[in-house]
Parts: structure tokens; C-alpha cells; sequence
């Protein structure tokens, strides 16, 4: 049974986000989700930021540890699916970032 957020803003350990967990969360540096989904393996994907002050890069990174051979198949199989989707993920946290921003600025 899924607990859901206790927080809709913050993203708690041990709270989910769709069909990822929360492993860790460091305010405006990490967050780390394991997938809860099912397939042959263990899944994260990361987010790091690193801010020089005037702006902020996002990292993300998937990782997947296969489990046998069906592991591997699901990997490379869905691969250029998964470009495809973190592509997307990171364009609309840039575009959601960005009318944030601009709606900061509008209210100063």
C-alpha cells in the first residue's frame, strides 16, 4: 500500500513520487528515487544540483542493476525509451524552473 507524501512540496525519504520512492533528500543538492515498478532488476535515478549563485545545473542520472539475463533485455531494449523520457523529464523541470522564475521576478 502506497503512503503517498506527506508533503506535496518536499519530497520526504521514504515518501513516493509515482512509482518511485524517496531514498534521499538533500534540499537544492540530491534526491535519489528507487523505482517501485516492476521489472527484472533494481532501479534509481538521481537528481544533483550545483548552483554558482546566478544559475543552477541539473544532473540527472539513471542507474539500473539488471537481474539475470531478462535484466539486460528489459535494459537494452527500453533504452532508447528511457532517452526519451528523462529528455522530456529534464525539459519540463527546466520550463517549470523557468516560469518560476519569471513569476519571482513579475512579483519583485
Amino acid at each position: 500500500m502506497r503512503r503517498g507524501r506527506p508533503d506535496p512540496e518536499i519530497p520526504m525519504p521514504g515518501s513516493t513520487l509515482d512509482f518511485w520512492r524517496v531514498e534521499q533528500y538533500i534540499p537544492h543538492k540530491r534526491l535519489l528515487l528507487r523505482a517501485e515498478m516492476k521489472m527484472p532488476g533494481r532501479a534509481w535515478l538521481e537528481f544533483l544540483a550545483n548552483s554558482d549563485g546566478a544559475s543552477t545545473t541539473l544532473h540527472q542520472t539513471a542507474q539500473f542493476e539488471p537481474r539475470g539475463f531478462a535484466g539486460l533485455l528489459y535494459w537494452y531494449l527500453l533504452w532508447p525509451v528511457h532517452q526519451v523520457i528523462f529528455r522530456g523529464m529534464l525539459r519540463r523541470i527546466a520550463a517549470t524552473t523557468r516560469g518560476m522564475a519569471d513569476s519571482d521576478d513579475a512579483a519583485a
